[in-house]
């Protein structure tokens, strides 16, 4: 599980272990050359040193620093880019020019490019390539050439940090995928779980309820018709998908079919319609206040249906009743004698979530409130 939490770890891992083989790559080849291709020796021991601890520095933080302190990885990636920057530009002060004439490397060689690889793994794509592209630019400028052999450099650092960035990127969101599908498959078992124990109390005696009063008629009649909407809803909730996946999005289209009853009729496409779960939470909100406002307005015997409709960049809730419609001016007038239900729990809920609310409403077509909320289009 701790793979799926962390997925990129073991590409941290692997920018670790480059690190090092390329740090005793660099020490053996410079050692090697140290007479002869360098002008100042004692500097560029200097700069092997540096890059050693540099290398210390990085590993440790790379594999997350201190337990429980904040992931600062993509701070030190971009540090580790200035200092690699660093020791490429001491090379015109190191190195012989005949030793960079015959093909020799300049100060960090293949070292510095672990930070294109840090940077891509903590950036994906974009950190790959602009890092890749800023090594490049150091590796020019720092040799003061530009022939056949810087040419395959660069391109072998944008390929290392475009495939990478991409690499991580993928890995990113397949284990983002893998952590919705765990947190729904929890969440199913935990609805199973709470089916198991209402199923024999709570639900028998509702339907109880519901069959007795319709016996004995009269005032029970109507008290067995709300047990059945309880009923109704509760079973809704037991079996349909209401909670946040872990990436923060739930269906709305679950969340409203929960509000069906005997008086309410729900209407939305069969496929998950996923918005965040702050925006269901208020739209849900919404129609719920809505379909109250019919139950308490609109007479014992209205009807009322929720239709729920996806459009491009929005979707679009709205609920329509066929009671007598509200007055001109009613809305207004409420509002005036401190009565806000309606604007606090419909207007107020869909214009925090950045929706729109439009009403229509008279006395030969009821109510109908039309709810729509913006969506990026997937």
């Amino acid at each position: 599980m701790d793979d799926v939490e962390h997925p990129l770890e073991p590409f941290w891992r692997g920018v670790i272990a480059y690190r090092l083989l390329t740090l005793l790559t660099v020490v053996g080849v410079t050692l090697y050359h140290l007479r002869t291709g360098y002008e100042r020796p004692l500097a560029a021991v200097g700069v092997l040193v540096v890059m050693a601890v540099w290398t210390a520095v990085t590993s440790w933080g790379y594999l997350g620093g201190l337990p429980g302190a904040p992931d600062r990885r993509g701070l030190l990636a971009l540090a580790d880019l200035g200092v690699c920057v660093a020791i490429m530009a001491t090379t015109p002060l190191v190195v012989r020019v005949a030793h960079l004439d015959e093909g020799g490397p300049g100060m960090g060689s293949i070292w510095t490019s672990g930070a294109v690889l840090a940077c891509a793994v903590a950036f994906r794509i974009t950190g790959g390539v602009l890092a890749a592209a800023v090594i490049s630019a150091a590796l020019v400028l720092s040799k003061q050439r530009f022939g056949v052999l810087e040419l395959g450099d660069m391109q072998l650092l944008g390929l290392a940090g475009l495939t990478v960035g991409f690499a991580a990127h993928v890995l990113d969101r397949t284990a983002a995928r893998l952590r919705r599908l765990v947190a729904e498959q929890a969440a199913a078992a935990e609805r199973e779980r709470l089916t198991r124990a209402v199923h024999d109390g709570v639900l028998q005696v509702l339907a109880h309820v519901q069959r007795r009063g319709a016996e004995l008629g009269g005032g029970a009649t109507e008290l067995g018709v709300l047990a059945g909407e309880q009923e109704t809803a509760l079973r809704a909730l037991l079996s349909g998908p209401g909670t946040t996946d872990a990436s923060g999005y739930r269906d709305l289209a679950a969340a409203l079919r929960i509000l069906a009853s005997d008086r309410v009729t729900v209407s939305a496409p069969g496929r998950p319609v996923e918005l965040g779960g702050p925006v269901v939470d208020e739209v849900e909100g919404a129609v719920r206040a809505a379909l109250a406002n019919v139950a308490l307005h609109a007479g014992p015997d209205a009807r009322a249906w929720v239709l729920v409709e996806e459009l491009p960049g929005a979707v679009e809730v709205s609920v329509r009743d066929d009671g007598p419609g509200i007055p001109e001016g009613r809305l207004a007038e409420a509002e005036a004698q401190g009565r806000m239900g309606v604007s606090r729990s419909i207007r107020g809920r869909v214009g925090d979530v950045g929706g729109t609310l439009t009403l229509d409403t008279g006395p030969d077509i009821g109510t109908e409130w039309v709810i729509r909320v913006p969506r990026e289009d997937t």
